[in-house]
């Protein structure tokens, strides 16, 4: 018996096996404008903005900045009288005049009297900066008083002074060098005596219990339940899948 052989068809190509550009991948030529425009279509004039002209330098007119007066006439100025206003003059001063209590005539010195002569303060001279002599307050006597002996020409009376107190020949040696009551350590009387019971403090011990946290009333929401209640459908947005997957019917279907 001859092999059942079966009549083979080309492939029709299908929509989701095309991977081609879409609508947006062409760009047609703007028709705007004056760069890039589309040669198939016919263009418009195009109208620019000039650049900014450079001013003349020799040109000194300062335009029609002048201000005519409005006295001003082809005659010349008209000849009403004109007023301003002047600044504020200055007021005229008080007499000061002196008063009863501002003359001492008993300063005054009269010519026919004498008068002790009397002195003041020169100026200083124009040489205090170059005289290098030593004012009498740079000098340094050596002082009487003490047992310094400083200056040897003159007498001194004896200088006395207070020494340290001595640890040798004093009223508080001790000569028997008798050790003082906290030389000795004292022993324990629970060694040699009957001990009392003695008690602590324990630390503090939990009784065994579910460690497993339990919700609070606040983490409960009745609210949002609705098994009991009458529901609407519900419609989202699903999953974008590919175009080569294969749905495999249920048995039900």
């Amino acid at each position: 018996m001859a092999p059942y052989a079966s009549e083979t068809r080309p492939r029709v190509p299908i929509a989701a096996a095309m991977k081609g550009p879409g609508p947006a991948k062409y760009m047609l030529p703007s028709c705007l404008g004056q760069d890039q425009h589309d040669l198939r279509k016919s263009k418009s004039p195009a109208y620019s903005f000039g650049g900014r002209l450079r001013q003349s330098q020799g040109d000194s007119s300062p335009g029609p900045a002048y201000m005519i007066p409005a006295r001003m006439t082809h005659r010349g100025f008209d000849g009403q009288p004109a007023y301003s206003l002047h600044s504020r003059t200055a007021l005229s001063r008080s007499l000061s005049t002196p008063g009863p209590g501002a003359y001492a005539p008993e300063k005054k010195k009269h010519p026919s009297y004498r008068s002790p002569a009397e002195y003041s303060f020169g100026l200083r001279t124009k040489t205090a900066n170059q005289d290098r002599t030593p004012a009498p307050n740079a000098y340094a006597l050596p002082s009487c008083v003490g047992g310094s002996g400083n200056i040897t020409v003159k007498n001194s009376a004896p200088s006395y002074s207070m020494t340290g107190r001595s640890k040798m020949g004093s009223f508080h040696e001790d000569l028997r060098k008798t050790p003082g009551p906290g030389t000795y350590k004292t022993t324990d009387a629970f060694i040699y005596k009957a001990k009392q019971p003695s008690y602590s403090m324990n630390g503090r011990n939990y009784m065994p219990a579910d460690a497993t946290q339990k919700p609070g009333p606040g983490a409960y929401k009745p609210e949002t339940v609705n098994v009991h209640k009458r529901t609407y459908p519900k419609f989202s947005f699903g999953v974008r899948h590919s175009e080569y997957i294969t749905v495999i019917p249920n048995a039900d279907d």
